[in-house]
């Protein structure tokens, strides 16, 4: 072997192993991170997070008792800064929101349903995303539009109540999840499109936007772009369900958008709108001009409306199935809450001051106890275990048997 071929291959070894001392140190990022788990050349530690096959949550508990209450985790090429300190999350969110506003880029499968990051949970912090989070809290959430929109609390709770009897009736038991999940999103359809819609509509929508919210999940492609082409049979799977949930949701938009040019007039044959004109959250968003577009297309509406149904539909629904298990466990504290109940509206009253100090998910929980007894059911007592892939989500959805 020649000198200089000998010299070039301990150069290369010498290199590689600095390369590999700092790739391990710093997951390949900036000398300053915080520090983290060594990683593996090019996948970091995705390669040990999957390898290790529990829930991500379960290793980060692990990782912050060794390097504390904020880490680095390299995962492919992307790098991750795991803050599990409320006091370094409040610095980060609220003190210096505006430094950790900015997302990361969409995977292309993220991207057939963001439009181009056209979303709230998605642009890039600047004035498309200021533009449309001021729309979504001047329109949708704020107090003059909550006390205008109690009537779709009132006749959703109605629904839902009468469902749970007739459940009740024909199986003995009750099933939670899928109940609340149905109710708020009709809430939720209701505050978005203005309309009501049959039940069997309520539930193809809810079922389309649930996979929307699956398949967008974080995916070996995210954290390792190259890997893409190798994932055509998702993209198409993608695409198809883009498909469908805009068969679901253009026709709502096309007869509110009737509805909005006849001014609100009933005989415009769009007998499902029923919010009058401007209570729902599409009739700002026909008009709007965010930044850098000139209006909003179908895609986009479809798309603005998407996120707030499943933003709010999941995380209701599991808040009241979550409190009542623990009325069916004690059954002294559910008896506590509906004499409490019961001083305030006596036994046959509605709730006072509906319109603007109670949000749904707490009108639906004072109304379940109040309508019903919640029991759990004979030889199958509620299971308070989590799902092996999630942290708040119950392994066996909730049962119980209700009384009048």
């Amino acid at each position: 072997m020649e000198l200089a071929d000998l010299v070039f291959l301990l150069s290369a070894f010498l290199f590689l192993s600095l390369w590999w001392r700092h790739w391990s140190a710093t997951g390949g990022g900036s000398g300053n991170l915080p520090p983290g788990p060594p990683g593996w050349p090019l996948v970091g530690n995705l390669g040990q997070v999957v390898l290790q096959r529990r829930p991500f949550m379960f290793i980060v508990r692990d990782l912050r008792a060794k390097y504390g209450p904020i880490f680095t985790m390299q995962m492919g090429q992307r790098t991750l800064i795991v803050v599990t300190s409320s006091e370094l999350i409040h610095e980060a969110l609220v003190q210096k929101g505006p430094v950790f506003a900015s997302r990361p880029p969409d995977s292309p499968i993220r991207l057939v349903f963001s439009v181009g990051k056209c979303a709230i949970n998605s642009a890039e912090y600047g004035p498309l995303w200021r533009a449309l989070r001021r729309n979504f809290v001047t329109e949708l959430i704020n107090p003059t539009r909550i006390r205008q929109c109690s009537w779709i609390r009132k006749w959703a709770i109605e629904n839902h109540l009468n469902r749970l009897r007739e459940e009740s009736r024909e199986k003995g038991v009750v099933e939670v999840m899928s109940n609340c999940r149905l109710t708020i999103c009709s809430v939720l359809i209701c505050l978005c499109f203005g309309a009501k819609i049959s039940e069997d509509r309520i539930k193809v929508i809810e079922g389309v936007l649930k996979e929307v919210m699956l398949v967008t999940l974080p995916k070996l492609p995210d954290f390792l772009p190259v890997l893409m082409p190798l994932f055509g049979k998702k993209m198409r799977e993608a695409k198809e369900l883009r498909k469908r949930q805009m068969e679901c949701l253009v026709p709502l938009i096309r007869s509110r958008k009737v509805f909005v040019q006849s001014g609100g007039n009933p005989g415009s044959g769009c007998s499902e709108m029923v919010s009058p004109l401007g209570a729902a959250y599409i009739d700002s968003l026909f008009d709007l001009k965010p930044p850098g577009r000139d209006h909003l297309g179908e895609e986009e509406l479809a798309t603005l409306c998407s996120e707030t149904i499943n933003a709010g539909t999941d995380t209701s629904a599991t808040a009241v199935e979550w409190a009542l298990l623990h009325m069916v466990l004690n059954q002294e504290m559910q008896e506590r809450l509906y004499k409490e109940i019961v001083a305030c509206v006596g036994k046959t009253g509605t709730y006072p001051n509906v319109n603007f100090r109670i949000l749904s998910r707490k009108f639906a929980l004072i109304m379940m106890v109040h309508a019903f007894k919640w029991l759990p059911v004979p030889g199958a007592p509620p299971d308070p275990t989590e799902a092996f892939a999630f942290t708040v989500v119950m392994k066996n959805p909730l049962k119980a048997i209700i009384l009048p």
